[in-house]
């Protein structure tokens, strides 16, 4: 292990335990998905939530019967309300920056996409009726992540920071089985297993190499990811504008 990969991971260690400043560094890919969350939803309100909700949410009936595949990822793009996308949208900037900070940014993007993907098919699953909406499968995916990073990487993360997530775990379940019944939990337990498995294929077992190191692959996977959420989110705008 490098000197400054040491160094780095005592300073993220003493951060998570509130200790020391974290590093100040810009989080791209979460400043760019709440851009289109936050462009979407302007483009909801524009246009009349219900009505946006119809036309692109992830209607299972129609992406089923129709074929229309593409909702699941559109449906993740939109939100109910504006505490819908307020609540969203502050948790994927908390959890996306501090997943920036940990490992690679471009495992952001894809952690991301396939969590929102993967709730929608859990939800689809077995709430194969109605219509779901929210980018809550994919941040809860990045919880899955943290939660099986902070357990790999014990010598550098604190206990109060693993007992953090798994805090965060318990509350988005009890929350949505107990307390709020028309929140999609089978969505946020698909996320939490897909990142929680994309985590434990991708986080070296080895705590000696840095986890933000990334192959050319890993960055075009990254921006890949990215540019398909973004696409999907221009093409709900259009839908909604002109459809």
């Amino acid at each position: 292990m490098s000197l400054k990969y040491q160094n780095d991971a005592d300073t993220i260690a003493e951060a998570a335990n509130d200790t020391a400043p974290v590093r100040h560094e810009i989080p791209y890919y979460t400043y760019a998905l709440l851009g289109c969350v936050a462009a979407v939803m302007s483009a909801q309100l524009y246009s009349g939530l219900d009505r946006s909700i119809s036309i692109a949410g992830f209607d299972k009936p129609e992406f089923i019967r129709h074929h229309e595949y593409w909702r699941i990822i559109t449906g993740a793009a939109l939100h109910g309300s504006l505490l819908h996308v307020g609540m969203n949208g502050y948790a994927l900037y908390s959890f996306g920056k501090l997943f920036e900070i940990l490992t690679n940014r471009a495992h952001l993007a894809i952690v991301f996409l396939l969590s929102a993907v993967g709730g929608g098919l859990l939800s689809l699953i077995f709430l194969p009726n109605g219509i779901s909406v929210g980018a809550s499968g994919g941040i809860v995916g990045l919880i899955g992540y943290l939660a099986v990073y902070a357990f790999r990487r014990k010598k550098f993360i604190s206990r109060e920071f693993r007992n953090s997530l798994l805090i965060n775990i318990g509350f988005i379940l009890i929350v949505g089985i107990a307390i709020l019944q028309n929140i999609d939990n089978f969505g946020h337990i698909g996320g939490l297993m897909t990142g929680a498995i994309y985590g434990f294929f991708q986080i070296p077992e080895d705590e000696y190499i840095d986890p933000r190191a990334a192959n050319s692959t890993t960055q075009i996977f990254g921006l890949t990811a990215f540019g398909i959420y973004a696409a999907a989110s221009l093409f709900s705008i259009v839908l909604f504008l002109y459809g």
